[in-house]
C-alpha cells in the first residue's frame, strides 16, 4: 500500500515537472485593421480558442496576450457586424501579427438605407421584389411578377406572353440582368417575352430610368436586375425548396424545386428546376383556343466564395413553346375586320392540351464564367465572361408540306466579356469603373422559305463606366458617366419595289453590293456605327426620422435596334407587315424624377413623379394594309418623332392594428408626340389597386387578402384608323385598330397558412383571380381585337422548405 502511494505521487511529481516545462512565456500580439481601408478596428475579441485565454483590441486597434504557451494556437477574431476569422499559428517565439477584418459592406451591392437592404442604388426609383412574393408567382411570367411594382405594367400577347413597360417604355429600351449578365434575347419584338423563368430569381430590383450604368448606357426606360438563388454563407449545410401548383384555368400543373450545398471551405453548388404546362386558357363566357404552354428551365451554379477571392460557373436553360389565340391569324383584311367586329372569337374549339399553329418556339441558353479578387486597402477586382444562344421559331398557319415548317427561324448569339474595379476603401467614398466588350451574330435560317424579316448582322460593341456614390451624414450624392460604342454590319435583301417605295435610292445607293439578285432583288450591305453618351446624378436627403427625398437625373442614349433599322415584310407570328428604317438616329432621353417617402411605425407613403424628354423616339403604329401571296395584311411602319412622357407613382400602406394592412398602388401616365401633337400610342391608361390584408402570425402565419384592381379607359390615343378596299364586296371599309376597350375593374382574392410536419416546413396558400368572372379587355393586349382577357381561375400552391 506504502510502495502504491509512493508510485502515485511520483506520477504526479512527474506531470507537475512536465507542465512547469512548457514554456508559457511568449507573446502573442498584434493589430486588428479593416481590410478596406486599413483603420483600426476597436473593440474587437481576440480569442486563443485551446488555451483560454482573450483580450480586445484598444482604440488604436492593437491587443497583446501574454504569457501564450509554445505549440499550436487556434485563434478567433471577432467585432460586431465582421464575419468571425479562425487561424492557426504555430507558437516558438513572441510573434506580432496584423490581422485584417472585412467590416463594412460593399456599398453598391447592399445599402442599408430606411430598410431598403438589396437596393443596386441609393439615388434613383428603384424597387425590390423579396423572395416571398415571387414565390406567389411561380405559376406565372417573369412580366406577371413585374406589374406587382408601381409604375410598372406590361404589353401581352395573350396572357403567356407578357413583355414589361417601365412608365410607358418597353422593348430595347427596358434592359434586363440576369446573374450580372444582360439578356440578350431579340428583345425589340413586342411578342418577345423575356427568356426568364422567374422561379430562378431570389429577389428582383426594378430601377426606372437610365441610372444603373454599370448595367448599360441605353435603358431609356429601366433596368430590371434579377439575383438569382444562390449560396451565401461559408458553413457546410444543405437546403431547399419546392413549389407545386395547380389552376382551374387552362388546367395549368406547375413545379419547381432547388437544391443549395454549401460547405465551411467556401465550395458551393446549386441547381433549380422548373415546369410548367397548360393547356387552353377560358376568358369568361368562351374557350380561347390554342392558347396553352410547355415550359422547362433549369439553372446549376456552382464555385467557390472566400472573402478575398472567388470564382462562380454558372448556367441557365429555358425552352417555351407558346400557343397563339387562332382567331388572331386570318388570310386577309376582310377576315380581321370580321374578327374585330365580332363579339366572340371567329374560331372556338374545345379545351385541348395540344399546341398547334400559330406558335412560337424558343430556347435560350445562358453561360457565365467569373472571378473576383479583393486588395487590401484599395478594393475589388471582377472580370466575367458570359455567352448566350437564342433560337427563335415562329410557326405561321402554313398549307401543304410546308404546315409543319417554321416561318421565322432567328439564331442569335452573344460574347460579351466585362471587368469591373470597385473602389471601397472609403465606404463614404465609393468610386467604380467598368468595361465591356461584345460580339453578336444574327443568323436567319432560309430553311424558312419565306423573306427574312430580320437579316444576316454582325454587331461589335463597346463600354466604359465610372460611378462614384458619396456620404455626407444625411445625405448620399452619386453620379456616373458612361460611353458606348455600337458597330452593326448586315447583309440584306430588298425588293426592287420596297427600295423604291422607301426613297432608299438617293440615300442608300452605296451600300448596294449586287443590283441583280434574284426575285427582282438588291443585295446590300447596310453599316452603321453609334457612339453614345449617357449620366446620371441623384441626391438622397433624409430629412428626419420619417422624411426623405430623392431627387434624380438621367441622360440616355439608345442606338436604333436591328428590327426598327431592318424589319421588312410579312412578322407571321404578329399576322402583320413590319417596316423598317435605315435613317434611324439615336434616341436621345433626358429624364427628371423625383421622390418623397413618409415613414413610420403604421403609415408608409412613397409618391413618385417624373418628366421624360426623348428627342427623336422610335415607334411602330399602323399605317395602312397591303396585299402579299398570303392576302391582304395591315401594315405598321417605324416612324421617329421626338416624344414626352410625363406621370406619377404612389404607393401607400396603413397598418391600423397589428393584424390588418391596408395598401394602394396607384399610377397616372401621360406620353405626347411632340412632333405632330397628338398622343402617343400603347401608353397605360390609368390604375390603380388597393387590398386589405388579415394578418394573423400565431394561426401558423395564417393571412387573407381582398384585392380590388381598377383599369381606366385610356382616353388618349392616336387615331391610326385605315381604309380597306374589299375586292369581293367592292367597297372600302374602315378598320378599326385604334378605338381603346372599356375600363374594367376585377377583385382577387388570396389565403395562405404555415404548417410542420416532422422537421419540414410548409406553405399553403389558395387564391382566386377574377372572382366575380368580369368579360375584359386590356388596351396593351395585342390580342384584345379578337377575344377577352381571363375569366376566374382558382389556384393552389404548397410550398415546401427542407
Amino acid at each position: 500500500m506504502k510502495s502504491k502511494r509512493i508510485i502515485l505521487i511520483f506520477l504526479l511529481l512527474l506531470s507537475f515537472s512536465k507542465v512547469k516545462s512548457q514554456n508559457c512565456n511568449y507573446t502573442f500580439s498584434g493589430l486588428v485593421e479593416d481590410f478596406h481601408d486599413k483603420s483600426p478596428i476597436v473593440g474587437a475579441t481576440v480569442y486563443i480558442k485551446n488555451q483560454n485565454k482573450y483580450t480586445t483590441t484598444n482604440f488604436e486597434g492593437k491587443f497583446s496576450l501574454p504569457k501564450t504557451c509554445a505549440g499550436k494556437i487556434i485563434v478567433e477574431i471577432s467585432h460586431v457586424a465582421c464575419d468571425p476569422l479562425i487561424f492557426e499559428l504555430n507558437i516558438t517565439k513572441d510573434v506580432y501579427k496584423i490581422i485584417d477584418l472585412e467590416h463594412h459592406e460593399e456599398e453598391l451591392n447592399e445599402v442599408n438605407v430606411k430598410g431598403a437592404i438589396g437596393l443596386k442604388t441609393k439615388t434613383a426609383q428603384e424597387t425590390l421584389i423579396k423572395t416571398q412574393t415571387l414565390e406567389k408567382f411561380s405559376d406565372a411570367s417573369l412580366g406577371d411578377a413585374l406589374k406587382n411594382i408601381t409604375g410598372v405594367s406590361s404589353i401581352n400577347t395573350g396572357n403567356s406572353i407578357v413583355k414589361p413597360v417601365i412608365n410607358g417604355l418597353n422593348g430595347s429600351r427596358v434592359l434586363v440582368s440576369f446573374n450580372n449578365v444582360r439578356l440578350q434575347d431579340q428583345e425589340w419584338g413586342i411578342e418577345h417575352a423575356p427568356n426568364i423563368d422567374v422561379n430562378a430569381a431570389k429577389t428582383i430590383s426594378v430601377i426606372k430610368g437610365a441610372n444603373a450604368l454599370q448595367y448599360g448606357g441605353d435603358a431609356i426606360g429601366g433596368v430590371v436586375i434579377i439575383n438569382p438563388i444562390k449560396s451565401t454563407i461559408n458553413k457546410d449545410t444543405l437546403y431547399g425548396k419546392s413549389i407545386i401548383s395547380q389552376q382551374t384555368n387552362g388546367r395549368l400543373f406547375s413545379a419547381t424545386s432547388n437544391l443549395n450545398k454549401s460547405f465551411k471551405s467556401g465550395w458551393f453548388i446549386n441547381g433549380q428546376a422548373s415546369f410548367k404546362r397548360a393547356g387552353d386558357f377560358e376568358a369568361a363566357n368562351y374557350n380561347l383556343t390554342n392558347t396553352g404552354i410547355n415550359s422547362k428551365a433549369f439553372t446549376f451554379n456552382a464555385g467557390k466564395k472566400e472573402f478575398e477571392k472567388g470564382f462562380e460557373l454558372f448556367y441557365s436553360y429555358l425552352t417555351n413553346e407558346i400557343g397563339i389565340l387562332r382567331a388572331s391569324h386570318f388570310g386577309n383584311i376582310a377576315d380581321l375586320v370580321d374578327a374585330i367586329e365580332s363579339p366572340v372569337p371567329l374560331f372556338i374549339n374545345n379545351f385541348s392540351y395540344d399546341i398547334d399553329n400559330p406558335k412560337q418556339d424558343v430556347t435560350h441558353h445562358l453561360l457565365k464564367a467569373a472571378y473576383y479578387k479583393r486588395f487590401k486597402g484599395f478594393g475589388k477586382l471582377s472580370l466575367q465572361y458570359d455567352f448566350q444562344s437564342n433560337n427563335r421559331l415562329e410557326f405561321d398557319r402554313r398549307i401543304g408540306d410546308r404546315k409543319n415548317l417554321q416561318a421565322v427561324d432567328l439564331d442569335l448569339t452573344t460574347h460579351n466579356f466585362k471587368a469591373d474595379f470597385n473602389l471601397d476603401a472609403d465606404p463614404d467614398h465609393v468610386y467604380k469603373f467598368g468595361i465591356n466588350g461584345l460580339y453578336q451574330n444574327n443568323f436567319p435560317d432560309p430553311i424558312t422559305e419565306v423573306r427574312r424579316l430580320i437579316p444576316d448582322y454582325d454587331k461589335l460593341s463597346f463600354g466604359a463606366y465610372a460611378i462614384a456614390n458619396l456620404k455626407f451624414d444625411d445625405m448620399i450624392l452619386s453620379g456616373g458617366i458612361r460611353y458606348d460604342l455600337e458597330h452593326i454590319n448586315a447583309k440584306k435583301f430588298y425588293l426592287q419595289s420596297r427600295w423604291d417605295n422607301l426613297n432608299y435610292q438617293n440615300d442608300f445607293s452605296s451600300i448596294i453590293i449586287d443590283p441583280n439578285a434574284p426575285g427582282s432583288q438588291l443585295l446590300t450591305n447596310p453599316k452603321f456605327t453609334y457612339n453614345n453618351i449617357s449620366t446620371s446624378l441623384g441626391l438622397t436627403y433624409n430629412l428626419n426620422d420619417t422624411n426623405s427625398f430623392i431627387i434624380n437625373y438621367g441622360l440616355a442614349n439608345r442606338a436604333p435596334n436591328p428590327s426598327e433599322l431592318f424589319s421588312d415584310g410579312l412578322h407571321h407570328s404578329a399576322a402583320r407587315i413590319e417596316i423598317g428604317d435605315l435613317r434611324m438616329k439615336t434616341e436621345t432621353s433626358n429624364r427628371f424624377s423625383a421622390t418623397y417617402a413618409y415613414n413610420n411605425n403604421k403609415l408608409n407613403i412613397v409618391v413618385e413623379g417624373f418628366y421624360n424628354h426623348i428627342k427623336d423616339f422610335i415607334y411602330i403604329e399602323p399605317t395602312g394594309d397591303e396585299d402579299t401571296n398570303r392576302g391582304a395584311f395591315p401594315v405598321w411602319t417605324y416612324k421617329q418623332v421626338n416624344a414626352q412622357l410625363f406621370g406619377f407613382d404612389t404607393n401607400i400602406a396603413y397598418q391600423p392594428t397589428d393584424n390588418f394592412l391596408l395598401t394602394n398602388k396607384s399610377s397616372l401616365l401621360k406620353g405626347r408626340d411632340l412632333s405632330g401633337n397628338r398622343p402617343l400610342i400603347d401608353i397605360p391608361p390609368f390604375k390603380t389597386v388597393t387590398s386589405l390584408v388579415f394578418k394573423k402570425e400565431n394561426w401558423n402565419n395564417f393571412y387573407a387578402s381582398i384585392e380590388s384592381e381598377y383599369n381606366a379607359k385610356q382616353n388618349e390615343y392616336p387615331n391610326n384608323n385605315f381604309e380597306a378596299f374589299l375586292p369581293l364586296e367592292n367597297r372600302f371599309v374602315l378598320v378599326d385598330i385604334s378605338t381603346p376597350p372599356s375600363a374594367y375593374h376585377v377583385l382577387n382574392f388570396s389565403t395562405g397558412f404555415d404548417f410542420n410536419m416532422s422537421k419540414t416546413n410548409f406553405n399553403l396558400n389558395f387564391s382566386i383571380d377574377n372572382v366575380l368572372n368580369k368579360s375584359y379587355r386590356n388596351y396593351l393586349n395585342r390580342l384584345r381585337y379578337f377575344a377577352d382577357d381571363l375569366g376566374r381561375n382558382f389556384k393552389i400552391q404548397l410550398k415546401i422548405n427542407y
